[in-house]
C-alpha cells in the first residue's frame, strides 16, 4: 500500500469506526461499498480494505449482495485498543470508562500480587523509576508526562506478572489511562494519594510482598472509580 493509499485509508477508517461504535450507524444498518466510495471520495478497493480492518474488530460483517452489515455490540471486539479509543471518544464514555476501570480492578490487583513473587531485579528498578517519574510530574498540570510514566508502569506491573493473558491488557490500560487525559477524566493534578500508592506499590513489589501489592492495587482502583463519580458521573 502506498503512502497516500495509507493515508487514504486511515482518514475513511478514522471516520467509520467512531461513527459506528458511537451509534451513528446503529446494529442492523447497511453499508453500501459504492456509496461509502462516492462520499469519501476513494476508491472501492480502500473501502474494501477499511472494512476488512472493521470486520477484524468484528464492528460489521460483509455480505454479497447484501452489503456491509454493522453487529451488534454484543460481537464487536471490545478489547481491541482502537475499539477502546473511538468508544472513549464518544457520548457512551462516562459508561465505557466505567466498565474498564472495574475490569481494572478486578485484574491488576492479581497481577501485582504475582508481579511482587515474579518480577525480574530490572523489572522492580523500571517500576521504581516509573513511580518516582510520576511524582515528578504530578505537580504543575504535567499531565501528559504523568501520563508517560502511568502507562509505563501498569504495562511493568501487567508484564512482571508472568501471566501472558495479563500481559497482554496493557494496551486495554494504556487506552483507559490516555482516555482519561485526553478527555479531561482527571483532576488538573493527580490526586496525591494516588501517586503515593503507586510508590508503595512499586516498594511492596520490590520487596516480594504479594499480599501487600493486591491491597495496594485495590485501593488505586477504588480511588480512580471514586474519581469517575465525581468527574464523569
Amino acid at each position: 500500500m502506498t503512502a497516500q493509499a495509507r493515508g487514504l485509508h486511515a482518514r475513511v477508517l478514522e471516520s467509520l469506526g467512531p461513527a459506528i461504535t458511537g451509534g451513528e450507524y446503529p446494529p442492523g444498518s447497511v453499508l453500501r461499498t459504492d456509496e461509502l466510495s462516492q462520499r469519501f471520495e476513494v476508491s472501492r478497493s480502500v473501502v474494501r480494505e477499511v472494512v476488512r480492518v472493521l470486520e477484524s474488530m468484528h464492528l460489521v460483517e460483509s455480505r454479497r449482495r447484501v452489503g456491509v452489515t454493522v453487529l451488534p455490540t454484543a460481537e464487536w471486539n471490545v478489547y481491541d485498543p482502537q475499539v477502546i479509543r473511538w468508544r472513549l471518544a464518544g457520548a457512551d464514555r462516562p459508561r465505557q470508562l466505567r466498565s474498564l476501570t472495574v475490569l481494572r480492578s478486578a485484574i491488576e490487583p492479581a497481577a501485582a500480587g504475582l508481579a511482587a513473587q515474579h518480577a525480574t531485579p530490572e523489572q522492580c528498578a523500571a517500576l521504581t523509576e516509573c513511580a518516582l517519574g510520576m511524582v515528578a510530574t504530578s505537580r504543575g498540570q504535567q499531565l501528559e508526562g504523568y501520563l508517560f510514566h502511568d502507562i509505563n508502569f501498569h504495562r511493568i506491573v501487567l508484564n512482571a506478572s508472568g501471566n501472558e493473558m495479563f500481559a497482554r491488557l496493557g494496551d486495554v490500560v494504556a487506552e483507559v489511562l490516555a482516555g482519561r487525559t485526553h478527555h479531561q477524566v482527571m483532576f488538573e493534578d493527580p490526586d496525591p494519594a494516588a501517586v503515593t500508592l503507586h510508590v508503595r506499590l512499586a516498594e511492596a513489589v520490590r520487596e516480594g510482598d504479594a499480599v501487600r501489592a493486591e491491597e495496594l492495587t485495590r485501593e488505586i482502583a477504588v480511588g480512580a472509580l471514586h474519581e469517575l463519580d465525581i468527574l464523569a458521573p
